[in-house]
């Protein structure tokens, strides 16, 4: 039995009100019910307005509270002033959700935000949902609705369409149509006051006529749940997003236009990369991927191979293959043989393939064939300039041929007009890509097959904390807390460099001196050449004041150099607080690489890991690379391939390569620090100086600010790390240790030997059907899960051979959108039954619900298995029949006293 999505009086609504409806023409009222009637609506339609006794023949009613009927949704196209009388009238009628068309609200100004603020004020005090206001609507034309004023509608497909934009709504539909392709669900957000990205996108994972997603984004309230839900979607489907604001004025315009706020958009590109989705810059992208996804266009990796009539062109191609960073692919030796046998003598020897201008179909076919079958290459752009000898038209079906039975992606570009219209129809035809010129076909390749990389992103699930040398959590709380007690937020570089060793990463010693002797006393005992820089609260770069001193060689320059500092700031910073003069060593390391790791907080995604070349150039070089916490080894070797300064981390020049592992080591720290720290509001580490030997954090600044306490520990990140804390053993009476822990997407191969080996009777009673295995998207979806709107514990022992681990048991529950329940399963292996087995996962998984603050935990179970109903009702389940299906027990555990 599947249980109806709260959304559903909203997205899949038996009955519509439209308040406002009108016989003039144009108005929006009148446009919104012309397209329920022409849509052929299912459920029951009721025009609302006192001015009409009907509107185009649906009788028309003076209010909401006088249709017959209770509405699941009204659809407010009224003037913006009256629009809170109206949200109240259907509270008192008992609508459950509304559309909000009307403009005149937080986009008008502080007038209007209030106005607002009323409205949803209104609707959560008698439990309405809202879309809007400001919005263009919504459709879902597998149920003939059309609950928008669009002039265009959808056709039925396979597509989710979220914007909060209505006139890109409009514009994508208006591409679609004659394009054939079609859609399941298209959404306007408008200014997203109360519905937002999270809520629908959560909708569109479970509707089962949705198979890819499509995005347009300006700012999003929410980034939890907009990044759990979006992970969620990107696991199962196909998810495609353009998002604007990336620069200031355009976020200034979206403040305008939405309200939204769009955050650094170097970040937003670092969750989307992390949410495994695939992120476009403009409309021609959109329709070329949406286009390809619909043709289940398929990449598995970023290696290109070109192939061309025409240097010039396949010139083009590479160029920007080049800006994209997509690699060429490099031809094998077998590859080669057969390129030398088909091609003419002259031809290029390399990638991109150029095959001369005369190029014929079978030259066309059979080269292609052969870089298809090689191995290096994970897909094919195919170009062509129409030629004397060349047929556009014949080496077009040609390619389309080889293209059936391939396994890689191929691409096509048939460069010119007249002559190639027949060769891109064929494409079209057969769903290949085709394009004009080459830029477009080489973006089309790099943004899906970065899907696939950043699905690899998306897997990754790491834990808060690594259990090698832990880190001295307390002591990095009592360093900030007595800063705060002091009413200090910037901490000095000791307080600094005391929360980086208590996470284990290696500092160069720093002690204060607050005069001139005390420096040469405690230079001498950390030992010559020393480096003295000032210490104040206020300076953040100590270069830029005069107060800092390198290599100091004797204790008379220590002298020299304590006086000249302090003269120099206080005549470039007369008004900074001095604490004195902070000494350390020189760090002399020929080989070192300076680097800068920092932490900042963004204000939409909360901390973000920043890494670069650090020194004095990480001012002048900004081009820093960004990655959301928590991150592992894979996210950690990720975030350093995209940085500039990777390649400055081999061998370079002269020198040896750094010690990638001490680098790694450091950047895995600092995203438990952020984890694990709540306070922390930026954190620069610079220079971080690593070289064949190792890593060592040479200077250091954090900033930090008080919090409020929260029942989740995670609750400032964006992303819920691996919540390792909550594993656990259990001792068996004879002795064998059941260890149980929350699951990972390494699990994947566990889940289904365990299902595999289930009894028919146990599938049945869990799955409610006797499936063989589990496909392999209830693998994914089992395995890969979010740990903010969920939670499974696996039950496991040693395997034979000591090493491996073998499933014997599993439960999970999953929060219901409401945020305030959950649904749970639990099912354990058939020779683990009656072994107190069960009860220890549901008393693990009841206190981990209760402790997230759920009020109740719910259970859908058959009603004639009468074991597992006496098993609940001894948990504190309260049972109770399912007034629409007699074959089904529904059960609910109050989890607060």
């Amino acid at each position: 039995m599947k249980e109806k999505h709260y959304l559903s009086p909203l997205l899949e609504p038996k009955s519509v009100g439209v308040i406002g409806a009108s016989e003039r023409e144009n108005s929006i009222g009148h446009v919104v019910v012309r397209n329920m009637l022409d849509a052929g609506f299912r459920g029951r339609l009721f025009a609302i307005n006192p001015k009409h006794e009907s509107v185009l023949g649906v009788p028309c009613h003076k209010t909401v509270e006088d249709v017959p009927h209770r509405l699941d949704l009204a659809v407010i196209a009224v003037p913006a002033e009256k629009v809170l009388t109206v949200v109240e009238s259907c509270g008192r009628a008992g609508v459950k959700a509304i559309i909000i068309l009307s403009a005149g609200f937080s986009e008008s100004g502080p007038r209007g935000a209030t106005l607002e603020r009323h409205v949803v004020e209104a609707a959560r005090r008698y439990r309405i949902r809202l879309l809007g206001p400001n919005c263009l609507g919504i459709m879902r034309p597998e149920l003939g609705l059309n609950a928008t004023f669009a002039h265009v509608s959808a056709l039925k497909g396979t597509i989710g369409l979220i914007s909060q934009s209505g006139a890109l709504v409009t514009s994508i539909l208006d591409w679609a149509k004659p394009s054939n392709i079609g859609f399941s669900t298209v959404v306007s957000l408008g200014s997203s006051s109360d519905i937002d990205f999270g809520e629908i996108l959560e909708f569109m994972i479970s509707d089962p006529r949705t198979e890819s997603i499509i995005m347009y984004v300006e700012g999003i309230r929410d980034a939890r749940r907009f990044m759990s839900a979006l992970r969620g979607a990107a696991r199962v489907k196909p998810v495609l997003l353009i998002k604007v604001g990336r620069h200031p004025q355009g976020a200034r315009a979206i403040r305008l236009h939405s309200g939204s706020v769009s955050g650094d958009d170097a970040v937003f590109d670092a969750a989307l990369r992390r949410a495994g989705v695939i992120r476009l810059y403009n409309m021609g992208q959109l329709f070329a991927a949406a286009n390809a996804l619909f043709a289940h266009f398929r990449p598995r990796g970023n290696r290109l191979a070109i192939i061309t009539n025409g240097g010039g062109p396949g010139v083009m191609a590479v160029d920007r293959a080049a800006d994209l960073n997509i690699p060429l692919s490099e031809f094998s030796e077998a590859t080669m043989e057969k390129l030398n046998a088909i091609l003419p003598h002259g031809w290029s020897r390399a990638n991109p393939i150029d095959m001369l201008g005369d190029a014929d179909v079978e030259r066309y076919q059979k080269t292609v064939q052969a870089v298809l079958e090689g191995p290096n290459v994970d897909g094919v752009l195919v170009m062509l300039t129409p030629q004397a000898i060349t047929d556009p038209t014949a080496v077009a079906q040609a390619i389309v041929e080889v293209e059936r039975t391939a396994d890689k992606p191929v691409v096509t570009c048939w460069m010119g007009d007249e002559l190639v219209r027949e060769g891109r129809k064929a494409f079209e035809a057969a769903g290949i890509p085709t394009f004009r010129s080459p830029e477009p076909a080489v973006e089309l390749f790099s943004h899906l097959s970065a899907y696939y990389r950043n699905q690899k992103l998306l897997m990754q699930t790491p834990a808060s904390l690594s259990h090698l040398k832990p880190p001295s959590i307390e002591s990095a709380r009592l360093v900030i807390e007595t800063a705060l007690a002091e009413r200090r937020k910037v901490l000095n570089e000791m307080e600094s460099k005391a929360l980086l060793a208590a996470f284990r990463i290696p500092i160069a010693q720093t002690v204060v001196a607050r005069s001139a002797t005390e420096a040469m006393v405690l230079a001498e005992e950390i030992g010559l050449p020393v480096v003295m820089k000032i210490d104040s609260p206020s300076i953040i770069h100590k270069a830029d004041s005069g107060g800092v001193r390198l290599n100091l060689g004797s204790l008379a320059a220590v002298r020299t150099a304590y006086q000249e500092i302090l003269e120099d700031v206080r005549r470039n910073k007369p008004d900074a607080a001095i604490n004195g003069v902070a000494i350390e060593p020189m760090i002399l390391k020929r080989n070192g690489r300076e680097l800068v790791v920092g932490v900042r907080r963004d204000p939409v995604f909360g901390p973000v890991i920043t890494f670069g070349e650090g020194g004095n150039r990480v001012e002048a070089n900004k081009d820093l690379a960004v990655a959301l916490p928590p991150l592992n080894n894979y996210l950690v070797h990720d975030l350093i391939k995209s940085s500039r300064v990777a390649s400055l981390l081999g061998e370079f020049r002269t020198m040896p390569p750094v010690n990638m592992e001490a680098l790694e080591f450091v950047l895995l720290r600092v995203s438990e620090m952020v984890c694990e720290l709540p306070w922390i509001t930026t954190l620069e580490i610079n220079p971080l100086i690593v070289d064949e030997h190792g890593a060592v954090a040479v200077d250091a600044r954090v900033t930090v600010e008080n919090v409020s306490p929260s029942v989740d520990r995670y609750a400032h990140m964006a992303i819920h790390p691996y919540p390792s804390q909550l594993t656990s053993t259990w001792t068996q009476p004879e002795g064998t240790i059941v260890t149980i822990r929350p699951i990972k997407p390494e699990d994947a191969e566990l889940e289904v030997e365990f299902v595999r080996k289930l009894s028919s009777e146990s599938k049945y009673y869990r799955f409610m059907n006797t499936m063989r295995e589990l496909p392999p998207a209830m693998v994914a979806r089992l395995t890969q899960i979010d740990y903010d709107r969920e939670m499974a514990f696996l039950a496991t022992i040693p395997g034979e051979d000591g090493v491996t681990e073998v499933e014997v048991g599993v439960c999970r529950y999953a929060v219901n959108p409401d945020g305030e329940s959950c649904e749970f399963a639990v099912v354990v292996a058939d020779d683990w039954q009656h072994r107190g087995l069960a009860r220890k996962l549901m008393g693990v998984l009841i206190e981990t619900a209760r402790n997230k603050g759920l009020l109740y935990m719910n259970g859908v179970f058959l009603a004639n298995n009468e074991r597992m109903l006496k098993f609940v009702q001894g948990l504190g389940f309260v049972l109770s029949s399912d007034p629409e299906d007699s074959t089904v027990k529904l059960g609910v555990l109050a989890l607060q006293d």
